[in-house]
């Protein structure tokens, strides 16, 4: 990741509410990529990290201020823009709005531009919502932060 100016993660995600950088991105091999790690990287400002896992934005209704969660981190560590979820995903459904963001982010043949990101995240969820037979709590949990 230090080097990668984008990443894509498809995999569960974990939230620790007693220590919240202790969260992370469950892994292969049982290991899990922590906020604390994600954090410690140093690395130059840009890129995507996209985060098609579950809770990876969700914050600490005690602590609303001070958000401390995967998607921060990422943005901490110097990515320009993540795309995480509030709560659980749909498995069966989160691939296709990856897919739509990346056809989105690619459609001019161009090298893609993460500040795009919002916008292309947008339309996937658009999408989602013009199927007309998929409840909100399902399109609903993906957001975008940063640029």
């Amino acid at each position: 990741m230090k080097d990668a100016d984008w990443v894509h993660f498809a995999c569960h995600g974990i939230q620790d509410p007693v220590n919240r950088t202790e969260s992370g991105l469950c892994l292969a091999d049982q290991r899990r990529l922590k906020v604390s790690d994600i954090i410690a990287l140093s690395r130059p400002r840009g890129g995507l990290a996209f985060l098609s896992a579950c809770e990876t934005a969700t914050g600490d209704e005690g602590l609303s201020d001070e958000a401390i969660h995967i998607a921060a981190g990422m943005l901490f560590a110097g990515y320009g823009g993540v795309i995480g979820t509030m709560w659980s995903i749909s498995d069966e459904l989160a691939p296709h709005v990856a897919w739509d963001v990346y056809a989105q982010l690619f459609r001019n043949g161009t090298r893609p531009d993460y500040r795009e990101a919002a916008r292309a995240l947008h339309e996937a969820v658009g999408h989602l919502r013009e199927r007309g037979n998929v409840p909100f709590h399902i399109w609903l949990p993906f957001i975008h932060v940063g640029l």
